[in-house]
């Protein structure tokens, strides 16, 4: 079984949540608002190069944007092992909390 950390499992339900627009800004600003504290761009990065790097997660460069001012983005999704991994993890963690009544 592969264990995530807690902002591994925070990192990969966002991509989920974001879907298509799962990109750097866009995940700093989704976490910031859920999680009520903010999150700096080097929080977000150093764990997705460790994520991507376990082949966790995989990211492409978009074309560069008007928008944007002609910059690109990286955009990430989960990979198959990744889905495994935060389903396993979703799993533990269910069977885990369901004996404990305040948190079940």
């Amino acid at each position: 079984m592969s264990t995530l950390n807690g902002n591994d499992e925070i990192l990969m339900l966002t991509i989920l949540a974001l879907g298509s627009n799962a990109y750097g800004a866009t995940m700093m600003k989704h976490l910031t608002k859920v999680t009520g504290k903010e999150w700096s761009i080097g929080a977000i990065y150093d764990p997705l190069y460790r994520l991507e790097k376990n082949d966790m997660i995989q990211s492409e460069i978009t074309n560069p944007t008007a928008e944007r001012g002609g910059r690109s983005k990286r955009l990430y999704k989960l990979t198959k092992k990744g889905n495994a991994a935060l389903r396993e993890h979703q799993r533990v963690r269910s069977e885990l909390t369901d004996g404990i009544p305040h948190l079940a």
